[in-house]
């Protein structure tokens, strides 16, 4: 039976009259004495003084009578069960049917104030916004489809199989359930999956149908209220936002540790988040030339031009949002490091801490781009999960600031000062940057809004930043291209050693001839690269990820159509044992020991060691000899 909500006036304020089966048990389980199992209780409710006052009656005589005041602690756990902790004595009330439950919880919200550390710090309209966000299925796919983000997960639950297998996990902020499936996938007695927005309908179902309603049990609440009924072993989550710190969420994830045992794990551990001096005239440019829409004194005979102050204001308080060319970063990084084993959620309301880089370019300094690394530091191994511009690209991108002034620097020259975010009700932080350049006058700083960025990728590998190529690009260009000619006139397609061969290759997605049709409109191609039975992948015009195995022959891939680090899919990545590209214009080259570059660039194989690159087979042979 429905709830049934009344006016009495004469308790100045609705009671609600509960005539459904409400049973009461103390801590223990057992039941209130005076109900009789599985029969109903009525329940009436009242509002008076900015609290509730309740009392259950059976037959009628009254049961229990107690009142919720903002003081009073309180959690739920699942649809049905409210726990209270009420002057006389705490009780769990269960309900059988939801939608009293949720009309129950809503009258407890709407007339007693909250004590819940999340509405505390977070003002209705955001959360409000932010849950209907991820509500979504949408949103959901987005960060699903990061296929870096969520391979990454899997593989640090699954590789550290001894902090799983039969222990109990509490998953935060659970979205579509994925990393319970993982956990219960590494033999996870029992998985805790807690979600506050309205997906938890559909992260249930996909736990039903995956017959793991035995493993996974989904509570639809946020945590900072909810109640589940034991300590954990170990809490995963995937609490990041842009910067690492924004949506705040990362408060959310260390509350949970409440209910960690002393030994417990989180994953991730550690988040350390990363800045550096970038020069970018283009943004500068960009982002200064926004502001000039508001100058016109007659739009559609509007004079606009009272508001270009406010405009300036505004967009120099946007973080930018994209990747860029690692190239244009003037210094090494500082970082900044958070455990989140031993933080506490109010270590994250104020975020200070020193910069200082030392200038390896001259340049001019446009403000300070920021991302972060997460590390998961299991039993058995360590994982760890990059944003760096160098990494493959994820949803997180990279975040940039913005100062109000540029600084000139020269080739050593040392630069400090600071970097603070400030956490707000809006969920997010006021990021104030302050850098100067030492020995000298010049200093600047910005104060940025986190919660309203400009989101400027497009999808597309950034642009290389000028001045970077230190030979002719024009020489390199036809020189390739005849180089090529001459190699494929003599027995090109013959796939022996030391012959050159023009590939057929094949998308990923499913296309043929692509990279063909791109070298006979181009007629470029690189210079020939010995393959040792590895694989080459490159990318056609539209994007598509292309690959082509020749055994014991040479390659020839156009120069234009090599595949970025950042955008190779990752199960190709997986499949071809490609490590960590660094230059985006490089040729790789895939072998059992890892992916080798011919070009004049530093890469990272399997090894961690560094391996360069030279300008003929003969040198990249003596430099990286791969294993026949």
């Amino acid at each position: 039976m429905a709830l049934n909500v009344e006016m009495d006036d004469k308790a100045g304020g609705p009671s609600a009259s509960y005539d459904v089966n409400v049973t009461l048990f103390d801590l223990v389980g057992k039941p209130v004495a005076g109900v009789e199992q599985g029969k109903p209780a009525k329940l009436n409710v009242e509002a008076a003084c900015g609290g509730l006052n309740i009392s259950f009656h059976s037959n009628e005589e009254t049961l229990f009578q107690g009142r919720i005041s903002p003081s009073t602690s309180r959690s739920t756990s699942g649809e049905h069960v409210h726990m209270i902790s009420f002057e006389e004595g705490a009780s769990i009330i269960r309900f059988a049917d939801s939608v009293d439950s949720s009309q129950f919880a809503t009258l407890l919200k709407r007339h007693v104030a909250t004590t819940s550390a999340f509405d505390e710090r977070t003002e209705e309209a955001s959360a409000k916004q932010y849950f209907q966000f991820y509500g979504y299925l949408c949103q959901q796919q987005n960060m699903m489809q990061d296929f870096t983000r969520t391979s990454t997960y899997q593989a640090a639950i699954l590789q550290n199989g001894s902090d799983f297998m039969g222990k109990v996990v509490l998953d935060v902020g659970a979205g579509s359930g994925i990393l319970s499936f993982f956990a219960a996938q590494a033999g996870a007695r029992k998985v805790y999956a807690i979600e506050a927005s309205s997906v938890a309908v559909h992260a249930k179902t996909l736990v039903e149908k995956n017959n793991l309603s035995h493993v996974i049990e989904v509570i639809h609440g946020q945590i900072e209220e909810v109640h589940i009924p034991e300590e954990v072993d170990i809490i995963i989550s995937e609490p990041m936002g842009y910067m690492l710190f924004n949506e705040r969420m990362l408060e959310t994830f260390l509350h949970a540790k409440k209910w960690l045992k002393p030994t417990g794990k989180v994953f991730p551990t550690q988040g350390d988040l990363y800045c550096a001096p970038f020069m970018d005239d283009m943004l500068a440019m960009e982002q200064s030339n926004k502001a000039n829409f508001w100058c016109m004194s007659s739009f559609h005979g509007v004079d606009l031009s009272s508001l270009r102050s406010a405009a300036v204001e505004e967009y120099a308080r946007q973080p930018v949002v994209d990747t860029f060319d690692l190239r244009i970063l003037l210094s090494r990084p500082n970082r900044y490091t958070v455990d989140f084993a031993t933080a506490d959620e109010k270590d994250l309301h104020r975020i200070h801490f020193p910069v200082s880089f030392q200038a390896t370019s001259p340049g001019t300094v446009h403000g300070i781009a920021f991302w972060f690394d997460v590390a998961f530091i299991g039993s058995t191994n360590t994982i760890w999960l990059s944003t760096s511009p160098h990494e493959p690209l994820t949803h997180w991108y990279q975040v940039r600031c913005l100062l109000r002034t540029p600084l000139l620097v020269s080739i050593g020259q040392t630069m400090s000062g600071h970097v603070t975010l400030i956490a707000n009700i809006r969920q997010s932080y006021d990021v104030t940057i302050d850098l100067g350049v030492d020995g000298t006058m010049q200093r600047s700083s910005n104060c940025l809004d986190l919660k309203n960025p400009y989101f400027r990728y497009s999808g597309l590998a950034p642009a290389q930043p000028p001045a970077a190529s230190g030979v002719s690009p024009t020489e390199t260009y036809f020189g390739n291209a005849s180089a090529a000619a001459v190699g494929t006139s003599n027995g090109g397609g013959s796939g022996r050693r030391g012959e050159s061969v023009a590939p057929r290759v094949a998308s990923y997605n499913g296309s043929v001839g692509l990279a063909e049709q791109q070298q006979q409109q181009q007629q470029v191609i690189s210079n020939m690269i010995p393959s040792y039975g590895g694989t080459a992948l490159a990318t056609g015009s539209n994007g598509s990820v292309m690959s082509s195995q020749v055994s014991g022959g040479t390659y020839v891939v156009p120069q234009e159509q090599v595949l970025p680090q950042s955008q190779v899919h990752p199960s190709l990545a997986s499949r071809f044992g490609i490590a960590n590209l660094v230059a985006q214009s490089s040729v790789p080259l895939a072998t059992n020991q890892g992916v080798y570059v011919h070009q004049p660039v530093q890469q990272y194989g399997n090894s961690g060691q560094p391996v360069y690159g030279t300008g003929s087979a003969a040198q990249w042979q003596q430099h990286s000899q791969p294993p026949r």
